[in-house]
């Protein structure tokens, strides 16, 4: 028999802090007078740092192509980044409009910001947050979630009737 309460479960838990993590973010940016979504900030790291492509980029945000595409469309039309002919024509690259590096200046300090505001919630729950996150991520690109879902259930479970896994 399932339990009719199972509690709030991984998937849940991790949207619900992104959630939280994005909307306070938002509203710091917002307090700060930018105009400014967070989804972009991993987009925005990778071109600082030199990306160029969308697989580059994929390659240093640890996103998907899909929402880094989805990203990019947005920053595009909010004039942050724009796309330039590469030297084979069958690719573009991205680089950042004078106004998008205008905004990353301004975005370093609250970056740094931000870290404080998280070694300030990892001492207020006790343990490295940053640090647990990075080890699971690790863990499912080794051993993906579906191959632990099979081993689960080739164990005597049934996790496609556990509301816990989904």
């Amino acid at each position: 028999m399932v339990n009719d309460d199972p509690g709030p479960v991984l998937g849940e838990l991790l949207r619900h802090l992104a959630e939280l993590v994005d909307s306070g973010s938002a509203a710091r940016y917002h307090a700060l007078g930018l105009d400014y979504r967070p989804r972009y900030t991993p987009v925005m790291r990778a071109l600082a740092a030199g990306a160029e492509t969308v697989t580059e980029i994929t390659a240093r945000s640890r996103i998907t192509q899909g929402a880094v595409s989805q990203t990019l469309r947005l920053m595009l039309d909010d004039g942050l980044v724009e796309r330039y002919a590469m030297t084979d024509a069958r690719r573009s690259g991205l680089r950042m409009t004078p106004a998008g590096e205008v905004l990353l200046a301004r975005l370093e300090a609250c970056w740094a910001s931000t870290s404080d505001a998280i070694a300030d919630l990892e001492a207020e729950i006790g343990h490295p947050l940053r640090r647990a996150l990075d080890d699971a991520t690790r863990a499912l690109e080794s051993t993906g979630f579906a191959e632990r879902l099979a081993r689960a259930g080739e164990n005597g479970s049934d996790p496609a009737g556990d509301p816990r896994t989904r």
